[in-house]
């Protein structure tokens, strides 16, 4: 599983020209869906992404010192497959990526795994497989990516052998 993770000051998701989740301050989270990937995979990225210190801590002038849970923001989670698009050539080949059916059950428990670890008010989430419209303001910016097949197998990942 694949997350790119944006410090946000403010984001959106729009689809079809009606507004379907939104959050102020807090987390925007792409997540790509490998197609071996398991609630082993949806479980590193939720505690992952919910404690990565990537907020000021206005108390100490710490920069880097708070994570999303201990300042009380938002999460928005956004399924993105191209996470796992390879370009053959110049045409993007998404064959890794888990496929449309699997999927949606993976991404719906990562969802769920995001509301049961933090305040389920607080996490929001765009259309699984719609045509969204991401609007957002990157506070930074400050942009991170997660793999969670880093934590199984290093060696595996960097040689993309998931």
């Amino acid at each position: 599983m694949r997350a790119v993770v944006q410090r946000v000051i403010s984001t959106s998701v729009e689809v079809e020209g009606r507004f379907v989740s939104e959050i102020g301050p807090g987390l925007l989270v792409f997540v790509g869906l490998h197609e071996s990937d398991d609630e082993a995979d949806a479980d590193f990225i939720c505690r992952k992404v919910l404690n990565m210190r990537l907020f000021p801590n206005e108390k100490s002038g710490k920069a880097w010192d708070k994570s999303v849970m201990q300042r009380s923001l938002g999460v928005l989670l956004v399924s993105q497959f191209t996470l796992y698009g390879i370009l053959k050539g110049n045409k993007p080949d998404f064959h890794v990526a888990m496929a449309p059916e699997k999927a949606k059950a993976c991404y719906e428990l990562l969802v769920d795994k995001f509301r049961k670890s933090y305040t389920a008010d607080l996490v929001k989430d765009g259309v699984f497989g719609a045509m969204m419209k991401v609007n957002l303001v990157n506070d930074g910016p400050v942009t991170m990516q997660l793999d969670s097949c880093l934590a199984r197998d290093s060696k595996a990942c960097e040689n993309g052998e998931m």
